[in-house]
């Protein structure tokens, strides 16, 4: 990697960090992209480079890390249950703020609904349909990605109170029932 890559990876790191700590500390509406290059220690021109406006920053952040989900999920589902929810919520614990603030009041809506339909895309293949026979696999699938991100909601906004293990043995038994 060239040293004009590094210092361009390592502007777009430090907007979107940016980005996330002010989002963390209020209203998206409110936030301008003079505050996201004052936190950031870049100039304006710097975010315009990378990204056409907020919204724009705001999307790729959310298309970022749903991609990386994307991607630990095609390896993911060939492990059982509980080992595929641990691998995800560890992911979330090394993303606390992102995720803390993307699914949090002051986060996006849109990130809400992007990762709920993620999750029920995730779940279509893993349905038991003789475990659930009778059963519409698409209402399965919608209430186990709904409990997942109740319970991934809940787990942020008390900080974290059990470790990635923890919840990942507790939810991860839950859906080998459900799914």
């Amino acid at each position: 990697m060239s040293r004009v890559d590094r210092r361009v990876q390592k502007s777009q790191e430090a907007i979107k960090d940016a980005f996330i700590d002010l989002m963390s500390e209020k209203s998206f509406d409110h936030i301008t992209i003079q505050d996201i290059s004052n936190r950031a220690n870049v100039g304006r021109r710097t975010i315009y480079d990378h990204y056409m406006d907020k919204y724009d920053l705001l999307d790729k952040l959310m298309e970022e890390h749903i991609n990386k989900l994307r991607e630990t999920s095609e390896w993911a589902c060939e492990m059982e249950w509980v080992d595929a929810t641990k691998t995800f919520f560890e992911y979330f614990e090394r993303n606390y703020l992102f995720f803390s603030t993307m699914l949090a009041s002051k986060g996006a809506p849109s990130f809400h609904n992007k990762f709920l339909e993620f999750l029920i895309e995730a779940f279509k293949d893993e349905v038991d349909k003789v475990k659930n026979q009778g059963i519409s696999e698409d209402v399965i699938v919608k209430f186990a990605a709904s409990a997942y991100v109740g319970v991934l909601e809940s787990w942020l906004k008390e900080g974290m109170p059990s470790p990635p293990d923890v919840m990942a043995k507790e939810l991860g038994i839950l859906l080998e029932r459900i799914v």
